[in-house]
């Protein structure tokens, strides 16, 4: 059996959070075994956090979604900097930009945005960044950023055009795809998979969202990234196996505070 990793999901909202045990074990069973459920408001981290310390395999993050920025406009890169410093956070975010609903004004979202980037400059971890509607913007920011000083960038779900992905590149950014590569209309995501170097890949569900097929239309969750996993091999032309090993190597480097369980130790050579 191959080892992959969910590297974005949310299992704190109710979709998955009424069954979670069952949910889990879906995803041992197809061997998903270590998931990332993203924070979306630092004012209920506490019942993520509560998740990932019930599961070994499971690990969060501290953030505030860009949807919700106006909700947290106190939150500072101090307190995110502190409670990054459980054990159990292993990323910063899910922070960026949405100008497609805009529940939350451009300009709150653009603060919150360089907030995070300075909690995740600060504590070494890397920033999930989510952008919709948004890529110049979104690419502005974090090239501006960087050049205040480095930090880790994982640009997450990826559907935006080919433009923010080369600029984030550029900028030293992973990219990470989730069950949109798999969709009929989505050939504009597989050119931009095609070209993301096999060192900076990593694949996730965004779980309750976007399932794949076969399960198209129905609740995603973890044990549905192997559908992904499957189309992103076929677009590299590599076996299954092979594109496991390289994403699941890729996620350590990246989420470096994540110790490899001995099921993950001994993959084979990517």
């Amino acid at each position: 059996m191959i080892r992959a990793i969910d590297s974005h999901c949310h299992l704190d909202f109710k979709e998955l959070a009424a069954d979670l045990p069952a949910v889990v074990k879906r995803a041992h069973a197809v061997g998903v075994d270590l998931m990332v459920t993203i924070s979306t408001r630092v004012r209920e981290l506490a019942q993520v956090l509560a998740i990932a310390e019930a599961y070994p395999g499971i690990y969060c993050s501290v953030g505030t979604h860009p949807h919700n920025a106006a909700e947290e406009p106190e939150i500072t890169a101090a307190e995110l900097v502190s409670l990054a410093q459980h054990p159990k956070v292993v990323a910063i975010g899910e922070a960026g930009l949405d100008y497609h609903y805009r529940h939350s004004p451009p300009a709150d979202q653009a603060k919150s945005f360089r907030t995070h980037i300075e909690a995740a400059r600060r504590t070494g971890l890397p920033l999930i960044v989510h952008s919709r509607d948004a890529e110049d913007d979104t690419a502005s920011i974090i090239e501006q950023e960087m050049a205040r000083g480095a930090f880790q960038t994982l640009l997450h779900c990826y559907s935006s055009r080919r433009n923010l992905a080369e600029r984030g590149l550029k900028a030293g950014a992973y990219v990470s795809f989730s069950g949109i590569l798999t969709f009929k209309n989505a050939a504009e995501i597989r050119d931009v998979a095609r070209i993301v170097p096999l060192d900076r890949v990593l694949v996730e569900t965004d779980a309750p969202y976007l399932a794949p097929p076969p399960h198209r239309g129905k609740v995603n969750e973890p044990a549905f990234l192997i559908h992904t996993l499957q189309a992103l091999a076929d677009l590299k032309d590599m076996p299954l196996e092979r594109m496991a090993s390289i994403t699941n190597r890729n996620f350590f480097r990246l989420f470096g505070k994540v110790k490899a369980p001995a099921s993950y130790v001994d993959l084979p050579a990517a």
